[in-house]
């Protein structure tokens, strides 16, 4: 009798603990999905972006090493005979120009646009109908090869619906994740999760170089059934809110270096550094109002830190996106691999890009210093673009190595600025507890992004026919240009480390005076 009684008390001692640990089991299990889902949402639509670099070289190419097929009507010295017309004349790297950038600039446009849309509209309706949209005109992007279309036109107007249609996908995953995950390794975490960024254009060339040299048409049509396929999906299985399947919802303020009274950022937050638990974490979430109201577009440019990220964006995506559109014709080009060998090499450059992000977030997160990490990361990135541009092609070993590093200094700070910073700003103490920021700061940061990201590939279409060379100063320029714009905030990080390593001092000499 004495024995069940010690049992029942054990029981009833250990329930509590139980309790929380498949509470906890849950709660980590939602996140991992949710995490997983919003991954794979994203590398579909950078997949579906990617397979136009890769087509490039194929629609405009030299044919004079190709036999004529018996009814050709071309002059024997037409040596773009193979080429897709409109592409097939002088002025073709000015026409792929602007087929990127009808997508660019129109995607640019949306992204202000869009962060407000996916602020009063429910996420999972939003993205699916983005996704099914995108695979729709991207598939039809392809079809000009099956239709025989010929018409400049055909291809800038569908980029351009193209474009506006996947201003649905960034602000959109970003909120999610930011609903679901707090500011504790928030870099570390999202560096691990933007590598769907490089995954996707990883995917988008492998798929695209598979048909590029016979039906350049299915590289489209496949990565667009496969995003309308997820667009399905996403309707199906995605969660906005851990509230929305009775989890535990995030603690976005809370760690004892988040409310130092930094130079940036002062005064302290809405919850003090002991409020922990997970009791406290559900009450702070909650505590300004159960319907929070969206910000306004000039208040969301008020958070400290915005503006200047969002410029640096501009200038950080502007060469990020000049590689991603430019990168395969420039292997094509300058070290002669067929169009399949120098999509499939491109890739490199991705793979840098989730390693650059995956350390941008880890340093970023023991450091506490977002700006010093991107600012490091660019100024060691101007002098390798330099290297790469003069001994890159030297050999496939240096090709590789210098591929790979420059994805990983370039891709890095664009990585952290889209993501972890994006939700740092957007979950920001000034804004007392309102999720409804996250949406509206991410399209701003990534919008203003994109801008850079229309006028690079449109730079490096004019440069180009001068030599690649000053296609390679432009990018350093502006590499160097994103650098500067952090200056202040760099200057503020340091100070606050300052401030912080001073008080560890002084709290160390009281202690030995005590003793």
């Amino acid at each position: 009798m004495r024995g069940l009684l010690t049992l029942g008390k054990m029981r009833s001692s250990l329930a509590p603990g139980i309790w929380f640990l498949r509470a906890f089991s849950r709660d980590s299990w939602y996140r991992g999905f949710i995490l997983l889902l919003t991954f794979l949402i994203y590398t579909c639509y950078h997949m579906s972006r990617k397979p136009i670099s890769v087509v490039k070289s194929r629609l405009h190419q030299n044919c004079s090493e190709m036999i004529k097929p018996p009814n050709d009507t071309h002059s024997p010295n037409d040596t773009t005979w193979c080429s897709w017309p409109p592409f097939d004349k002088d002025n073709y790297k000015e026409l792929l120009g602007a087929v990127d950038n009808a997508f660019l600039v129109a995607y640019a446009i949306g992204m202000f646009i869009s962060g407000i849309f996916g602020e009063r509209l429910p996420l999972r309706y939003y993205l699916s109908a983005g996704m099914l949209l995108s695979g729709l005109f991207t598939l039809l992007l392809g079809m000009a090869f099956f239709w025989n279309i010929h018409v400049l036109w055909y291809f800038v107007l569908i980029q351009i619906f193209n474009g506006l249609v996947q201003t649905t996908g960034w602000p959109s995953v970003v909120t999610c994740v930011g609903n679901w995950f707090g500011k504790g390794k928030r870099g570390l975490i999202m560096g691990i999760w933007n590598s769907h960024t490089s995954v996707g254009n990883i995917l988008g060339s492998l798929i695209a170089g598979i048909w590029v040299n016979e039906q350049w048409g299915m590289s489209f049509v496949v990565p667009g059934i496969i995003t309308a396929a997820m667009g399905i999906i996403t309707f199906l299985f995605l969660i906005e809110y851990p509230e929305d399947v009775d989890c535990v919802p995030p603690q976005h303020h809370g760690g004892p270096e988040e409310n130092q009274n930094s130079p940036e950022d002062p005064g302290s937050g809405p919850c003090s550094p002991q409020e922990s638990s997970l009791e406290t974490a559900a009450g702070c979430s909650k505590e300004p109002s159960t319907q929070p109201v969206a910000i306004s577009f000039f208040g969301a440019l008020r958070i400290p830190g915005v503006i200047e990220f969002s410029l640096c964006l501009l200038f950080a995506k502007l060469v990020s996106y000049t590689f991603l559109y430019w990168l395969p014709l420039y292997i094509f080009n300058v070290a002669h691999f067929s169009a399949k060998e120098a999509g499939n090499l491109s890739t490199l450059f991705d793979v840098g890009g989730i390693i650059g992000g995956v350390l941008a977030g880890l340093i970023s997160d023991y450091t506490n210093g977002r700006a010093t990490t991107c600012c490091v990361m660019l100024i060691l990135a101007a002098p390798m673009l330099f290297l790469y541009n003069r001994f890159g092609q030297n050999g496939i070993a240096t090709s590789i190595v210098m591929l790979i590093i420059c994805g990983a200094l370039v891709n890095g700070p664009y990585a952290l600025i889209t993501t972890a910073v994006s939700a740092d700003l957007g979950t920001h103490k000034s804004l007392k507890g309102n999720a409804k920021a996250l949406s509206t700061v991410t399209a701003i940061i990534d919008g203003t992004g994109s801008i850079g990201a229309a006028l690079g590939p449109l730079l490096a279409g004019l440069i180009s026919p001068t030599g690649w060379n000053n296609v390679f100063y432009m990018l350093i320029s502006a590499d160097v240009l994103a650098c500067l714009l952090l200056c202040r905030l760099v200057y503020k990080e340091i100070l606050a480390w300052h401030l912080l390593l001073s008080k560890d001092t002084g709290s160390c000499l009281a202690l030995t005076q005590t003793r």
